[in-house]
Formats: structure tokens, C-alpha cells, sequence
């Protein structure tokens, strides 16, 4: 086992737990950027604020849940701590929303929060810290030892471009049309230690990959490593980072429950295809296509010199998975995943943008289903 400190593998008597973080953007009333996190998060009531931190940009704040053996019980903590930040921003004049990317906002007037986390990545990125704001949804499973879960992390490498495909939701950027499903990917991939990490024979050379960054004086601690999925061992989870931020919950509970069932299927080596490509060169091929075109991209198949829709991968995924989800007690939010696909977040904004109001009647929508008073976790819905 490697010595770093930060290695040491957290065990759980609860394996497979899951835990969801939410990038959330603050707005004025009209829509527009309110760069007012420190101002939210002082007002915060205390249960809410244990959940909640500042992120880069100061319109953003992160909530996260606690772990919790389901899915439901995840996306109901999530959906109470929406409705705690809806009612504190309204204290404070302002509104909050959910999307991979706020339509209007431009590099020229963000602000870098001011926290010391901020202030390092201001100071060792420079300008790039001010690039436009981005929003993510991140999904913890526990895995219940460190070499299972990086044999997990290999195994979702070739899953991301389909995770990316069917969260896409940031087709708009600085005022425009990107011509992206996932404008937010693009961005975003301006940090450093961003993208598909490559494959690891074992826990030990993970950690040695990272350690000797740390050690080099490159990075702080291993949370500046910023990849679509990585390891958190302190919390003994594998992170999965690549999925835009939803507007909806019942979206979000779709992908939860996606990601929790493919992390056990990797982690016991039961959902393994042949025929899933993990080249280099072929992933990140594919993650563009995804981040390019959603859940319509045609995803290369090497193994059959074609192209394959990302929609029919997503359905054979699904299929694998749902030994799991009964498993898991995840059944329901995992058929959720078939609204998400006929109904996907950038078709979505871009037929709301089309309407007379344009981008400023996109950010009043997304507002209104930031916290809508009914439950959206429904099949019917």
C-alpha cells in the first residue's frame, strides 16, 4: 500500500452508498450574474450551511448531501436543501438555478471568490481562474477497498463519453448559441488536470501519479486534480465529475442511479464489454462527440469501424445495470433515464431560448424549477 497520507483508504460497512454534489448558480431577479456567495453563505441557516461552500466564481456555491443507500434518499436530501438555499437567496433579493453554464455571463466580468482555495487557483492559474463559470453534478460511490475501486475507475473510463451524451446541459455560452450540448466541458477543460485519466495497473501507481505532483509542488492536495473521475480516498468513494449540472431533480436521480450501478458493476467486474474501447485517443474522440452533439453523437466503435449512437449505448448500459439497481433499490430512478433521454437538458433550453423572452426567459425558467413546490422524482413526470 503506497505512504502517503492522503491515500489511506476510508472502509465503510456500507459499500455503494452514494452522496451527490450540486453546482448551483446565484442570480439577480432578472437573471443576470449575482457574484454574492459570501453574502448567501454568512445568512445561510446553520443545517443548511453544513452542506454548502463557495466555488471559484463568486456566483456559484456547491451543495452536497450526506452518503445514503439510495438514490431517493439522496435526491430528497438535495431536493430539501434546494428549497433551504431558495429561501435564503430570497432574503437576500436574489434567486438560484441550476444549468451546466449561465447562458450570458462573460470572462471579462467574473469575479474569483475571495476564499484562500480561490485565491491559490487565481494566483497559479492567472487569468485562466476567470474564465467563464461553469456548473457540474458530482456523484460519490463508496467502493469498499481501494484496488476495487481503482479497478471501478478503469472500468467507467469508457462510460464517460455516454454520462457526458446524456447530461448535456449548457448549449449556451457569453450570450450565444456554442453549437454544443455541453459548452460547459469546453470551458471547463481550460484548468489543467481536467479530461479522462488514463488507466492504472493498481492503487499504488494512482497514488504515486498523483503523490509525485504533490510532492513536486505542483498541486496542494489531491483536489486539484480535477478529472472526469477520480478517486477520494479520504472519503472512500470513487467521484464521478463529468456530467453537466441538471436543472431538474428527477434528471439528476436518473444519473445518480446510472452512476451508482455502473461503479458496483465495474468494481465486481460484472458489466464488462469486450467490445467498450478504452484507447486514449478514441475516448477523447468520443467525449467531444458527446460533448458536441449529447445524447444524438455518433460514438466511434473501433471494433466495428463504425459509428454507434450514443443513445443504443446508453440502452445496452442500462441493461447491465439492472441486476444492480434491484440491488441497489434503485429501479425507478433508473427508468427515469428514459424521460432524460427523449427530453435531454440542451434541446430543452434551446427550445425555451427560442420563444420571444430568449435567454432572459431561459433564466426566469430556470429559476422556476430551481425549487417548483411538487416533487419532480415521478415516471410520469
Amino acid at each position: 500500500m503506497a505512504s502517503a497520507a492522503w491515500a489511506n483508504w476510508k472502509t465503510t460497512a456500507a459499500p455503494w452508498t452514494v452522496g451527490v454534489e450540486e453546482e448551483v448558480m446565484l442570480l439577480e431577479v432578472d437573471g443576470s450574474p449575482a457574484w454574492r456567495s459570501e453574502d448567501v453563505l454568512r445568512v445561510m441557516p446553520d443545517e443548511l450551511s453544513e452542506h454548502a461552500r463557495g466555488e471559484t466564481h463568486g456566483l456559484a456555491l456547491e451543495l452536497a448531501t450526506n452518503p445514503h443507500a439510495t438514490v431517493a434518499d439522496a435526491t430528497a436530501e438535495l431536493r430539501t436543501m434546494r428549497a433551504g438555499l431558495a429561501a435564503t437567496v430570497r432574503s437576500l433579493g436574489l434567486r438560484a438555478a441550476v444549468a451546466g453554464t449561465h447562458p450570458l455571463v462573460t470572462a471579462e466580468e467574473v469575479e474569483v471568490s475571495p476564499g484562500a482555495r480561490y485565491q491559490f487557483l487565481h494566483q497559479s492559474l492567472r487569468e485562466l481562474a476567470r474564465r467563464e463559470p461553469t456548473f457540474a453534478l458530482h456523484v460519490h460511490v463508496a467502493v469498499p477497498d481501494a484496488e476495487l475501486a481503482t479497478r471501478a475507475l478503469n472500468g467507467m473510463r469508457a462510460h464517460i463519453p455516454v454520462l457526458l451524451a446524456l447530461s448535456a446541459n449548457s448549449p449556451f455560452t457569453r450570450g450565444r448559441d456554442s453549437g454544443l450540448a455541453s459548452a460547459r466541458t469546453p470551458v471547463f477543460q481550460a484548468f489543467p488536470r481536467t479530461g479522462i485519466p488514463r488507466e492504472f495497473d493498481g492503487y499504488a501507481e494512482y497514488v504515486e501519479s498523483i503523490d509525485l505532483l504533490i510532492r513536486c509542488g505542483a498541486i496542494p492536495e489531491p483536489t486539484f486534480i480535477w478529472w472526469d473521475v477520480r478517486l477520494q480516498p479520504k472519503l472512500g468513494t470513487l467521484e464521478v465529475r463529468v456530467m453537466d449540472a441538471q436543472t431538474r431533480i428527477r434528471d439528476t436521480a436518473a444519473l445518480v442511479a446510472l452512476v451508482q450501478c455502473l461503479v458496483r458493476c465495474e468494481a465486481l467486474g460484472t458489466c464488462a464489454e469486450p467490445e467498450l474501447a478504452h484507447a486514449p485517443e478514441v475516448l477523447d474522440e468520443n467525449r467531444f462527440l458527446a460533448a458536441r452533439d449529447g445524447i444524438d453523437a455518433q460514438l466511434l466503435d473501433p471494433h466495428r469501424d463504425r459509428r454507434v449512437p450514443a443513445s443504443g449505448r446508453l440502452a445496452t448500459l442500462v441493461d447491465a445495470c439492472w441486476p444492480h439497481a434491484r440491488e441497489l433499490g434503485c429501479e425507478r430512478e433508473l427508468q427515469l433515464l428514459a424521460h432524460l433521454a427523449g427530453d435531454p437538458g440542451a434541446a430543452r433550453q434551446r427550445a425555451i431560448a427560442s420563444e420571444p423572452a430568449g435567454l432572459r426567459g431561459l433564466l426566469h425558467t430556470l429559476q422556476a424549477e430551481f425549487s417548483p413546490p411538487r416533487p419532480q422524482l415521478a415516471l410520469a413526470a
